[in-house]
């Protein structure tokens, strides 16, 4: 593929093998598929009309815009912050360099919970992020719920995509429990997990782009989510449930801690690549915190 940019006056379909080539050679993941996905961004058109309209000249505002956008995917900015939309459980989410881009793994957090939860029942989403785990929850089944976060911009984001939804959430800012109030039937939370040590050397669109507050779990990726399970029963009402996305190779630590704390019908939920995912857990009548490293 090419990497000669095209003259004014290029097609569709011109422009598509310039993006491909540049994106593949810039060592973009899936570089043909993304350039298709800018390119359809920037002339805001769709699969059927680019098929239909590929050998006709792109307009030359479009290519200026696409032009642009290569760039900085080619710099290896995420395909979801240079749209400004992800998906996420058959929805479609606002997203910025202010949250975490929605991932299909966390879709395994949002079925659990879903099995759990019943019509009327206070859910509390700690981590919100986006909000695309409480707001797929709120979709699927009619229930009171709030989420929070510790970042300000990251909460105007969800709360841009409740008002796309029509769905009516609460939001707090709020450093873990801190400013939470009440108790819940329910809390959720995709903390950050991964290790201070780890994230340098993940793919350059995570360790470069994607906000490191909410990647970074400390030395070992427990450290929020340790307090997390330690603070949490506190605020479920008894036989509450909460459960949380983890790494890969954190079920049995998770799941360990959570029973030192009292944590009742405990279980590891695998992914569909059998990794662990998520971890979930009842709150007992009474719980003792355990101080542990």
């Amino acid at each position: 593929m090419t990497r000669k940019k095209p003259e004014a006056g290029s097609t569709y379909y011109d422009w598509y093998v310039y993006g491909a080539g540049l994106l593949t050679a810039s060592g973009v993941e899936d570089a043909a598929n993304d350039a298709r996905l800018l390119l359809e961004y920037a002339a805001q058109i769709d699969h059927s009309f680019y098929y239909l309209h590929m050998h006709e000249p792109m307009q030359a505002e479009a290519s200026e815009v696409y032009a642009d956008l290569l760039h900085h995917r080619a710099e290896r900015e995420p395909l979801q912050y240079l749209t400004g939309e992800a998906p996420f459980c058959g929805l479609l989410f606002h997203v910025t360099p202010a949250v975490l881009i929605p991932r299909q793994d966390t879709e395994i957090l949002v079925e659990e919970a879903a099995k759990r939860l019943r019509p009327g029942m206070r859910l509390l989403d700690l981590c919100t992020g986006s909000g695309c785990v409480l707001l797929s929850l709120m979709n699927r089944i009619e229930i009171n719920g709030t989420g929070s976060d510790l970042s300000a911009e990251a909460l105007a984001v969800a709360e841009e995509n409740a008002g796309k939804l029509h769905t009516a959430a609460s939001w707090i800012q709020s450093d873990l429990f801190s400013r939470i109030p009440g108790r819940f039937d329910m809390i959720v939370s995709n903390p950050p997990y991964i290790a201070s040590d780890v994230i340098d050397g993940l793919q350059e669109e995570v360790a470069r782009h994607e906000p490191r507050l909410a990647l970074d779990g400390g030395a070992d990726g427990l450290e929020l989510l340790k307090r997390i399970i330690q603070e949490a029963p506190a605020h479920l009402h008894g036989g509450g449930w909460f459960l949380t996305e983890i790494g890969f190779d954190q079920g049995d630590a998770v799941r360990e801690y959570m029973l030192a704390c009292g944590y009742e019908e405990t279980e590891v939920i695998k992914d569909l690549e059998q990794r662990d995912r998520v971890v979930a857990g009842r709150r007992p009548d009474t719980c003792t915190s355990h101080s542990k490293n």
